[in-house]
């Protein structure tokens, strides 16, 4: 089993910066990859980066590429979004999640077994 928490959300006016954070706990291999997904009021939740924990190889959206990073830290237990030149665009929940094998096509949301509740993040303009 694997447990994620997230915190680190809140409000934010535009062309701000956050710092997501994921705690997370239990069995190590399955959180061999592990992503941030986020969902918008109305919208389906969408993937905004993964990484591969033992290559680090990472994947971003396109609407975040060159403004969030993905990384985790050196002992494994944290895995931290850095967002910056935030747009009211980037508003929504975001959530952690963890799977014992990246999926093929990386923002699939079925391809991740452990999800955390959330942080919500606001942009305002």
């Amino acid at each position: 089993q694997v447990q994620l928490v997230e915190s680190g959300g809140g409000p934010v006016q535009a062309g701000g910066s956050l710092r997501l954070s994921c705690a997370a706990s239990g069995d190590t291999y399955s959180r061999r990859c592990m992503g941030w997904f986020r969902q918008a009021p109305g919208k389906e939740r969408e993937g905004v980066a993964r990484i591969q924990t033992l290559t680090r190889t990472t994947y971003y959206a396109d609407s975040v590429k060159g403004r969030f990073t993905i990384s985790p830290d050196n002992a494994g237990r944290t895995l931290y979004l850095q967002m910056n030149s935030l747009k009211p665009d980037d508003t929504g929940m975001y959530y952690c999640a963890a799977a014992r094998f990246c999926p093929v096509e990386w923002s699939r949301r079925d391809g991740y077994s452990y999800w955390g509740q959330g942080t919500q993040v606001t942009v305002s303009s």
